[in-house]
């Protein structure tokens, strides 16, 4: 069985959000860090995981993701909040250094 996560990241001031969607949490925050993507996230330094879900069915994790990214900031920081209320890297201490060898 497959597992997808739906996910929002910050930075280091909290004060940007990105929303997004992976077969593999850790790779794509491994990217996300290493800003192997020009993008969004690079170009605003988005790093910080501080909440995600899993899902076994890919369309669920996606109409999920669309959902969260139409939500209105407030909310969003209410969802996080109640899953991880200091907002704490959920990825501190995962082993993230080998961000270049991971594939796209």
């Amino acid at each position: 069985m497959n597992t997808y996560y739906v996910y929002i990241l910050t930075n280091f001031t909290k004060t940007t959000l990105y929303t997004g969607v992976t077969n593999d949490l850790e790779r794509r925050v491994r990217e996300h860090k290493a800003k192997i993507n020009e993008g969004f996230s690079a170009r605003y330094n988005i790093t910080n995981l501080v909440w995600f879900e899993k899902y076994n069915d890919i369309k669920k994790a996606i109409e999920a993701e669309k959902k969260i990214k139409k939500w209105r900031r407030k909310w969003k920081e209410e969802l996080i909040s109640k899953f991880n209320p200091p907002w704490e890297d959920l990825s501190k201490g995962w082993d993230l250094h080998d961000a270049g060898s991971s594939p796209a």
